[in-house]
């Protein structure tokens, strides 16, 4: 369970912006083993507050806030053979439905963030939803 932190109190406070989800995302990325950052190759973060209407139309999905993350361009396995034009992989992290997810749950928000990256870092490297369940019941 999460502590409260009551040293400053809540008034004046402001729910973390932009840079704050990128300064967390950038500390639990250095945080990952540099071996494994190493084989991350080059790979993009961009933070917004929503996905695309775009991606909520192609992922068919309810509400903006229904995802916190999303994985895009090619799999390091597939990324084997370069195509013409391709942009770089990246990993957008959404500020809100992450910041959503916070408010009901009992995890820190920087918890929340890298469980995130590392869960779009794992497409990176082509692994499925249901991939990353497996491993992650088989850690725990």
């Amino acid at each position: 369970m999460g502590k409260l932190d009551h040293g400053a109190g809540w008034a004046g406070r402001m729910a973390p912006d932009l840079g704050e989800i990128e300064q967390l995302a950038i500390e639990a990325y250095a945080a990952l083993p540099a071996e494994f950052r190493a084989l991350c190759g080059d790979i993009r973060f961009h933070i917004a507050d929503f996905p695309d209407d775009s991606v909520v139309e192609e992922m068919e999905l309810e509400s903006p806030f229904d995802i916190l993350g999303l994985f895009e361009g090619r799999a390091v396995a597939a990324a084997a053979t370069p195509m013409t034009g391709e942009m770089p992989n990246r990993i957008l992290l959404y500020r809100r439905p992450i910041l959503d997810y916070w408010a009901e749950h009992e995890e820190t928000l920087d918890t929340i963030v890298a469980h995130v990256l590392i869960h779009e870092i794992g497409h990176h490297f082509g692994l499925s939803d249901d991939d990353m369940e497996t491993l992650e019941q088989t850690a725990d």
